[in-house]
């Protein structure tokens, strides 16, 4: 398979199933949420997520065995082109990685991010959250573009 095409990028494989624009508009909403969230956090005093939060391996984001419906806020509404779509989930991930490594893991230990579904966790789990949700919808794209290759052929 080729570059992904404009058309099939924005194409749904069903009315009630994301395109590819629309995932990575969600990943970008998301991503953007938490590196704000952890960003205001970080000038707060110092806090602590639950210990039994702790025990919760984060890598049950990435199962897609369960359907969760994504927040209002986290709900594509107008995903952008292709190119400007990629343009702006680089940045946002760039601007995440450099605030884990100015900030390094003791200190994003010590905020405390309100997760939709997961609750009150630390700033650590928050990053590691990001990577799973990002390798969940990976998957949904892949799926995505079986379906749309499945219909073509």
């Amino acid at each position: 398979m080729g570059p992904l095409e404009d058309r099939s990028f924005k194409q749904r494989p069903s009315e009630n199933e994301w395109s590819v624009a629309e995932i990575l508009c969600h990943l970008c909403l998301v991503e953007e949420r938490v590196l704000n969230v952890l960003e205001k956090s970080l000038t707060r005093e110092p806090q602590k997520a639950g210990l039994l939060k702790k025990l919760i391996p984060m890598s049950l984001v990435a199962s897609r065995a369960v359907r969760v419906k994504a927040p209002q806020g986290a709900t594509p509404q107008n995903p952008l082109d292709k190119d400007a779509g990629l343009e702006a989930f680089n940045t946002v991930r760039e601007k995440l990685k450099a605030l884990y490594l100015t900030q390094g893991k003791s200190r994003l230990r010590q905020v405390c991010f309100k997760h939709p579904f997961m609750g009150a966790i630390d700033g650590v789990a928050a990053v590691s959250f990001v990577g799973y949700h990002e390798l969940r919808h990976y998957k949904q794209i892949c799926e995505v573009l079986r379906k749309q290759d499945f219909a073509e052929n």
